[in-house]
């Protein structure tokens, strides 16, 4: 059946001409292009390379920033992006959310106008492929602990680290890598090539395996003067590059509660048991209407975050909170649309599975669900509680 995206309350009408234009043009591309296959990828463990130039050519790779061959739309516009891109699968929603909001957009804030020449364009055309370097096996939520260092050398800095979960890292030409410098956190473009340094993909992963995930090894990496970002210094640089991709996944993970729901919608209309299709059943009419209000909730939080984001007013714990609510809605809306489809549910032959699993990585990526609870309880408190 033909997807129907569910609008209960008529949002459709607060999203601009040009915002619904690039969302119904991303919609069919996920529909012609990315559902006929990806769960075929998702049960072999392999990215769609093939998607990577039709991304390219359709601006959806660094979209929000300007200049440089990127498209240049609203915060909105990309949010409806990254939408339709998780309707389809996790894994696609992540490799465009890493290339253009953690690879990109730290180049294009605090990169040198070489830099941004030499790498932008490229990046926006998807013929160069990026990674985001911070995560380390034993710092995940505290960054500020970091092991990977840099030492100035001659020409250069040497980088000695590892790096961990990092979406892309084998498939990268360049990986944004963040080191202590002389005790201070910095940022700098390591092309993949660099001699000692090492992508290794993690294997065995039961969630978001349509999806590039790798451990990096850089032993003894020397990089010339020119490969450091200039204009930023301290964790403000990664943090502000999370706050962009979590943005997206706010509306990413919309996106996933949507299909769930509309395949959960379609496949209890049609699913007869005793006397009538289980659509029929008070049970799961509570199961699908608990369904309509936490998506219409979190439809009108994303809208309301973009418009927030265009004004210049937003902060990143209210970046927090959306990411908390509506990533926990949608993980629990998958797993209550598994349910309704009962043992076909975990087949892949239905999508609501593969997005169940794949959202419990969402759930814990990009900070977990309790830190977005101690972030937005310290803005609300005055006080940390992280330790």
């Amino acid at each position: 059946m033909a997807y129907a995206a569910l609008d209960y309350f008529g949002i459709d009408e607060l999203y601009t001409h040009e915002e619904r234009m690039i969302r119904d043009t991303v919609r069919e591309l996920v529909q012609s292009r990315v559902l006929p296959s990806i769960g075929k990828h998702f049960s072999a463990g392999t990215f769609p390379h093939e998607l990577i130039p039709v991304f390219g050519e359709m601006g959806l790779l660094g979209p929000s920033l300007t200049g440089y061959g990127c498209a240049g739309i609203s915060p909105t516009g990309y949010g409806l992006i990254c939408q339709e891109l998780e309707r389809g699968d996790s894994g696609i929603r992540s490799f465009c959310s890493v290339q253009g909001s953690l690879v990109m957009y730290p180049i294009w804030a605090f990169g040198s106008e070489e830099q941004k020449q030499k790498y932008l364009p490229e990046m926006a055309a998807g013929r160069m492929i990026g990674c985001f370097g911070l995560t380390e096996p034993d710092f995940g939520s505290n960054p500020s602990g970091m092991l990977t260092t840099a030492t100035r050398v001659s020409g250069g800095y040497k980088i000695t680290g590892t790096k961990r979960w990092i979406t892309n890292g084998s498939i990268a030409h360049v990986a944004v890598i963040w080191a202590k410098l002389d005790g201070k956190v910095r940022g700098f473009l390591v092309p993949t090539k660099t001699p000692g340094f090492t992508a290794r993909d993690i294997h065995g992963k039961w969630s978001l395996r349509a999806s590039v995930t790798s451990e990096l090894i850089l032993e003894d990496v020397v990089v010339p003067e020119d490969a450091l970002l200039p204009n930023v210094s301290g964790l403000k640089g990664p943090l502000s590059c999370l706050s962009q991709a979590r943005f997206g996944i706010t509306y990413g993970a919309v996106g996933a509660a949507m299909a769930c729901y509309d395949e959960a919608l379609s496949y209890a209309k049609d699913r007869v048991q005793f006397s009538r299709p289980i659509a029929g059943y008070q049970l799961v009419q509570r199961k699908l209407v608990d369904m309509v209000q936490a998506i219409t909730n979190a439809q009108l939080l994303t809208w309301r975050l973009g418009r927030l984001k265009e004004s210049g007013k937003i902060t990143p714990s209210q970046i927090s909170l959306a990411k908390r609510n509506c990533v926990s809605m949608a993980r629990d809306i998958a797993r209550d649309a598994r349910d309704i489809l009962g043992a076909n549910g975990v087949t892949d032959e239905y999508q609501c599975g593969r997005h169940m699993l794949n959202l419990e990585s969402v759930f814990t990526y990009e900070g977990t669900h309790d830190i977005h609870t101690l972030v937005v309880g310290q803005d609300v408190t005055g006080i940390a509680a992280f330790e």
